[in-house]
């Protein structure tokens, strides 16, 4: 997500030219205040990047949004910067309705009179859901507690005091929830963010190999930019007699590693246009699971088959959670295998079996029954897509097929001396 920002960036920095300028300064700082720092001039944008599993997926509390979506700490940061930089939270997660999108309601109201520079009052339908946020940063600041929040402290501010920084924090503040998740990213990807710089510059390059090429500038970034540079030795020299205070400048060329421009951007979009194939994804041996397989075997996609695996892992990790003193989770668990079993055999027709290779059509027909399957018939914290890697948990029990029968165990066997002999 800090590569789709910086994509962004660059596109908006793009001139008429399609170029960019030479006092150009946008650029995103990477794992320092928070997640990323989104900068442009003065302008600064602090966010903090949360994946949800679907197991847990939606925000149901204030609470959670204080505390699992980490809005705590993005307060505490944006008051220790003096209340200037705006914040962002960018999650997987959606907003459950009542509380969770009443109150990104509210900051919206918030925000609004932030920029039409009216004062920022709290009204009476407000005031508990800033309450709430208050109790929230009281609970979970621990040793962090600003001191003039603290009871008796010689700086102590009035609860309403606290409670305007709150007001003024919330007007700084937005949610972009309900993100693609982890298991899909990878695949939606280069269409979703490499896909419309290309086509703004007219190039004929595929939009993957500019996506990996922006994405490893990132992922360097993000990675390998190590310890702050003088967190563990001694600044040698630094404040020696006639040597000035650091500029901007200084501080900035310290955090260099952890840095990604425009340029670095341009630079690296320019090199996966000259020699796109070396930014092609390599080929990944094949999947060797019983359901992978069987998928292969249908002419399932490999998209379609990675995402499999990753939801019938998210499904998994969902009843390991669950089973761990949960005394109905066992019948529960039952209960959705009967179900999915159901889905499975109405989606298996003649018609559609009279195809050659039936398999992707059977994979679609299921996740279209599993999209109208209501929430009341399904157990709490389930969603359409853990219902999928249930499907993709019975394939690989041997119970759900893509294909006509065959022998899974030959096909395993032949499958792994061609990924040893593409290793080789």
């Amino acid at each position: 997500m800090a590569a789709a920002d910086g994509l962004q960036l660059y596109l908006d920095a793009l001139g008429p030219g399609k170029s960019l300028s030479e006092d150009e300064d946008r650029r995103v700082l990477c794992e320092y205040h928070e997640d990323w720092v989104a900068l442009h001039g003065d302008a600064a944008e602090l966010v903090s990047a949360k994946h949800r599993d679907p197991s847990v997926d939606a925000y149901r509390t204030v609470n959670q949004l204080a505390v699992d979506g980490g809005l705590v700490h993005l307060f505490l940061r944006w008051r220790a910067l003096k209340e200037k930089p705006t914040c962002r939270l960018t999650t997987t997660g959606g907003l459950l309705s009542g509380d969770p999108q009443d109150f990104e309601a509210m900051m919206k109201a918030f925000r609004a009179l932030r920029l039409a520079e009216q004062p920022i009052t709290i009204s009476a339908d407000q005031l508990p859901f800033v309450t709430k946020f208050h109790a929230g940063v009281h609970t979970y600041s621990g040793t962090h507690l600003p001191s003039e929040w603290k009871e008796g402290s010689e700086k102590e501010i009035s609860l309403e005091d606290q409670q305007q920084e709150i007001a003024r924090f919330l007007s700084m503040l937005s949610i972009q929830h309900g993100l693609t998740r982890r298991a899909d990213i990878g695949f939606a990807a280069p269409t979703k963010f490499a896909k419309p710089v290309v086509d703004h510059l007219g190039y004929d390059v595929p939009c993957e190999a500019v996506w990996n090429a922006v994405y490893g500038l990132f992922f360097t970034r993000m990675r390998a930019a190590g310890p702050r540079k003088n967190a563990t030795i001694s600044p040698v020299l630094a404040y020696a007699n006639g040597s000035g205070s650091p500029t901007t400048a200084d501080k900035e060329r310290e955090l260099s590693s952890r840095i990604v421009t425009m340029q670095d951007i341009d630079l690296a979009i320019m090199t996966a246009v000259t020699n796109p194939s070396a930014y092609e994804s390599l080929s990944s041996p094949i999947r060797l699971s019983r359901a992978a397989i069987k998928m292969r075997r249908g002419r399932c996609s490999d998209n379609s088959i990675e995402r499999s695996e990753q939801l019938r892992k998210d499904y998994q990790r969902y009843w390991r959670t669950r089973l761990t003193g949960d005394p109905t989770a066992l019948a529960e668990r039952e209960k959705v295998r009967r179900l999915l079993l159901r889905v499975s055999d109405q989606a298996d027709t003649p018609t559609m079996r009279a195809a050659d290779h039936w398999g992707a059509t059977f994979w679609r027909s299921i996740q279209d029954e599993l999209d109208n399957i209501p929430s009341n018939q399904i157990p709490v914290g389930m969603d359409s897509d853990l219902l999928l890697g249930g499907i993709s948990e019975l394939a690989n029990k041997c119970q759900i097929w893509f294909s006509d029968h065959f022998d899974v165990a030959d096909e395993i066997n032949r499958l792994r001396e061609d990924n040893h002999g593409s290793a080789a």
